[in-house]
């Protein structure tokens, strides 16, 4: 009779768990507010960023149809008016068919443009976009450092989700829950990296340890929603 009970129990768990309706777009679930996470993007404005250098968003930066949306060239970079340091960054996009765009983070004011100073994660349509020629410019690698692997990728068109966690300068990222990067900011083989990449004569390259998050205009159309982030203290 309890093996009997013990079924029952766990078949109304299970029930459960698969009718449960997923949490809408753009919103946070009440474990995840519980938690401390803030949501970047509500679905509706987009008040919780600014374009570099700028207080306010440029008009080419849109919210249609509850996702932020890059609908062509002169938008401008856009980063969260919030600085993080250490913090666990999660976002869906989707690129427009032979685009690039990117993800960038410890962003500041300082240099000329947003990527001065900011590492960045990659947005492309890896299979039209020119830049898809170096391993390391294709979606979810660390630009012009780390490669992601192909199952990673996703064509042109569909969602992709992306996963950015920088604790103590630790940096792990995961596209499409493939993990792409796993690297200390600052360590021998960042610095070996560095070297080797064209921000190799950048100064002030990945010095931040605090900084701004950033999606990059790159001329082309991208799409952004599910944007939230939980900052470690």
């Amino acid at each position: 009779m309890k093996f009997l009970a013990f079924l029952s129990i766990a078949a109304t768990a299970l029930i459960n768990s698969c009718t449960s309706a997923p949490t809408p777009d753009n919103t946070l679930s009440k474990a995840e507010a519980k938690e401390g996470w803030e949501l970047l993007f509500n679905g509706q404005d987009m008040n919780q960023w600014r374009n570099f250098k700028k207080q306010d968003v440029n008009e080419k930066w849109i919210v249609e149809n509850g996702v932020m949306k890059l609908t062509g060239r002169g938008g401008g970079d856009i980063m969260t008016k919030k600085q993080y340091e250490n913090f666990d960054f999660r976002l869906q996009w989707k690129i427009s068919e032979a685009g690039n765009s990117g993800i960038f983070i410890l962003a500041d004011e300082k240099g000329k443009r947003i990527y001065s100073h900011a590492p960045e994660i990659q947005i492309l349509d890896n299979e039209k976009h020119s830049d898809r020629k170096k391993p390391n410019h294709r979606s979810g690698s660390l630009y012009d450092m780390i490669t992601s692997p192909a199952e990673s990728h996703k064509k042109a068109g569909e969602w992709n989700y992306v996963r950015i966690l920088l604790n103590k300068g630790h940096l792990k990222v995961w596209q499409n829950e493939v993990q792409t990067v796993d690297i200390i900011i600052g360590s021998d083989k960042w610095n070996e990296l560095v070297a080797q990449s064209k921000f190799k004569s950048w100064k002030g390259f990945a010095q931040n340890k605090k900084g701004h998050l950033g999606l990059q205009d790159h001329n082309d159309v991208v799409y952004f929603k599910n944007i939230k982030v939980l900052e470690f203290k």
